[in-house]
């Protein structure tokens, strides 16, 4: 059984894409595999944030981990800040990062173009707390976007550096995840690529049916198809991308029969149906994320019972590093 581990910060809600594009496949992982998902909340300090939401977005999105099927009897749920040894294994691995490499980070440049009066040292060494996620269980595979190749390139690095410098066959080289097939990347309502917070473009899994209808029906669109079976513009394509995802073959089939015919004015029809059916998906997600939130008592216990779990692997890991390295107990 191989060790894979993944975290989301708690900067919003799951949507859509967050939903078809890795939470059905960690329902998958966590039959398989030994899985760690854990919500990145020291992450999310490296960026302006406000601090009344923090504790707020934390049981909102293990609220929603848990109404969409991660199971706390399957795999390990946990907070990051909840477990301590994350925090010192930080510390040490930072002796191992050399600034030229943070340097060229690209989210690193990315981060300090957009907030230039925020560039601090967490966000600095944001890829050495994200390595540090990963080694504290020595993971064997962490699921990652093209946005993370090089965090999870720099751990394998740090990985190779430490067992080189200590002469040891300690840290596993993680790999990048791979689900088997490829991931259903669910478009946003604007007429872009990717459905994203930043992008502000989403339909989340919290929406209430009115909501989810306004977004739908606000969704890109234009005259029709000039002429028959003419290509799809892409903003037209993301709109039958989700209809794919959501709806019945037949249901596609028939909307794509029009477009190939030639038809024109059928663009409203198309846009209540798509919210028909993602209401459909979303309602008893939605519901289940309410439950849940609500039962204080049972989400204090997953938070715990998470914790001391996560501890006791991390805990492992850290007194082996620390020894290692030279540093003995009292």
């Amino acid at each position: 059984m191989k060790t894979v581990l993944s975290g989301i910060r708690p900067t919003g809600n799951l949507h859509l894409g967050n939903y078809y594009g890795a939470m059905i496949n960690f329902l998958k992982m966590q039959e398989e595999n030994e899985c760690f998902f854990f919500i990145a909340d020291w992450h999310a300090l490296t960026t302006h944030f406000d601090p009344k939401l923090l504790n707020v977005n934390i049981t909102n999105l293990l609220s929603e981990f848990l109404a969409c099927g991660l199971s706390p009897e399957k795999a390990t749920i946990y907070i990051q800040s909840d477990v301590p040894e994350i925090a010192e294994l930080y510390l040490l691995l930072t002796m191992l990062a050399y600034m030229g490499e943070l340097e060229k980070t690209v989210s690193f440049k990315e981060k300090a173009r957009q907030n230039p009066d925020n560039v601090n040292a967490g966000l600095f060494t944001y890829p050495v707390l994200m390595a540090t996620d990963i080694l504290i269980h020595n993971a064997d595979y962490v699921p990652v976007g093209k946005d993370q190749e090089q965090h999870l390139e720099m751990t394998r690095n740090y990985a190779k550096r430490f067992n080189h410098r200590y002469g040891v066959e300690y840290f596993k080289q993680p790999e990048a995840y791979n689900f088997g097939q490829e991931l259903i990347k669910i478009p946003g309502l604007d007429g872009s690529g990717k459905m994203g917070k930043s992008e502000g473009n989403c339909i989340y899994l919290i929406d209430d049916p009115k909501t989810i209808e306004k977004k739908v029906k606000a969704a890109l669109t234009d005259n029709g198809p000039e002429a028959p079976n003419t290509p799809k513009p892409d903003y037209i394509e993301n709109l039958f991308t989700l209809l794919k995802v959501v709806s019945t073959p037949e249901v596609v089939a028939h909307y794509d029969n029009l477009w190939n015919a030639g038809e024109t004015k059928w663009y409203g029809n198309l846009k209540k149906q798509l919210a028909e059916d993602i209401i459909k998906v979303t309602t008893p997600i939605r519901e289940r994320i309410n439950a849940i939130k609500n039962d204080t008592a049972y989400l204090h216990k997953v938070r715990k019972e998470g914790a001391e779990k996560a501890r006791v692997s991390a805990g492992k890991t850290l007194r082996d590093v620390r020894e290692i390295m030279g540093f003995k107990s009292l």
